[in-house]
């Protein structure tokens, strides 16, 4: 049994930016981990067009999919390939995505343009806009962590961010082999970065817990959409930087009864950038709890376990 969650409603383009950033840090990233984030800049026929292209790949036969597998962190997944709660013992999540990453790099991986007309370029058009709509939220953190807005600038993670957007389709129950065991569109799991900004097709299935992430029993609080808005959660880096001001949340996703579809945007510091206990978050009662590292390194070996072995 699972409750509906008021999560509170973040207006990127509120002209009182203290207010907003007050409201982040005590209602947003203290007490919940995932917020709504409106008025953000992204155009509503660009997020249709994206989800229209997406719905396109994933409706390709499986064969010409895995033409573009996996490799770098960047292409296709197939159903089952991921398993995001590595503590489980069914096979994996059961959903299929496909990954674009950082665009200047060279690495990304692009449906033929005969095949998929102007797919590459809605995508790199919805990366550079939710790009930027992530680095003003970013500043508005920085705010709320009592430091310059900006702060993330200053120490290098904006340099070269890395973002990565993830074309996510669940298939409905009734396109799904018929099993015993309990499988998730999305297994229990925090993401492992700094924030998250996720657009949903409507279609229920978001849960998360608002708790202690080891605490028993664990309450799941379904995550409504609302139509246009981000749903933004902090990710575990962010968690380590800010000592455990912020806490990121475990969320799952129910398999749906009907497919769905979601875009959700990944947004990291550059690789370089040294994450280390922010000094507006610790003190000689409240010592850094984690070591300084660099990104990269922190992201290398969160990303290795999240495929199926």
């Amino acid at each position: 049994m699972s409750n509906a969650l008021q999560l509170p409603i973040i207006d990127l383009a509120s002209p009182d930016r203290f207010s907003t950033a007050n409201s982040i840090r005590q209602q947003a990233c203290i007490d919940h981990g995932f917020f709504y984030l409106v008025n953000h800049g992204v155009d509503e026929e660009l997020v249709k067009k994206v989800f229209e292209q997406s719905s396109n790949f994933f409706s390709f036969p499986i064969e010409e999919k895995m033409k573009l597998a996996i490799k770098n962190h960047r292409g296709y997944t197939a159903l089952y390939a991921e398993k995001l709660d590595t503590t489980l013992t069914t096979k994996g999540d059961s959903k299929e995505t496909f990954y674009v990453g950082p665009l200047a790099d060279g690495l990304n991986q692009w449906p033929l343009e005969e095949d998929l007309p102007s797919w590459r370029s809605t995508m790199e058009t919805y990366h550079q806009k939710v790009l930027s709509a992530g680095t003003k939220l970013l500043s508005l953190i920085a705010l709320s962590l009592k430091l310059d807005e900006d702060f993330f600038g200053k120490v290098g993670a904006l340099n070269e961010p890395l973002g990565f957007i993830r074309l996510l389709h669940y298939p409905g129950s009734g396109d799904l082999d018929s099993s015993s065991e309990e499988v998730y569109g999305a297994s229990a799991h925090s993401d492992y970065g700094m924030i998250t900004l996720l657009m949903t097709d409507g279609v229920p299935g978001l849960q998360q817990i608002c708790r202690e992430k080891s605490k028993q029993p664990q309450v799941w609080e379904d995550v409504p959409s609302i139509s246009g808005a981000f749903v933004v959660n902090i990710g575990d880096m962010l968690e380590r930087w800010t000592n455990c001001l912020f806490r990121s949340t475990l969320h799952r996703v129910l398999p749906p009864r009907q497919e769905r579809y979601s875009v959700a945007f990944f947004m990291e510091p550059s690789k370089d950038c040294i994450v280390e206990c922010l000094g507006s978050c610790c003190s000689e009662a409240h010592p850094p709890r984690f070591p300084p590292i660099k990104a990269s390194d922190y992201l290398e070996e969160r990303l290795r376990l999240t495929y199926v072995k």
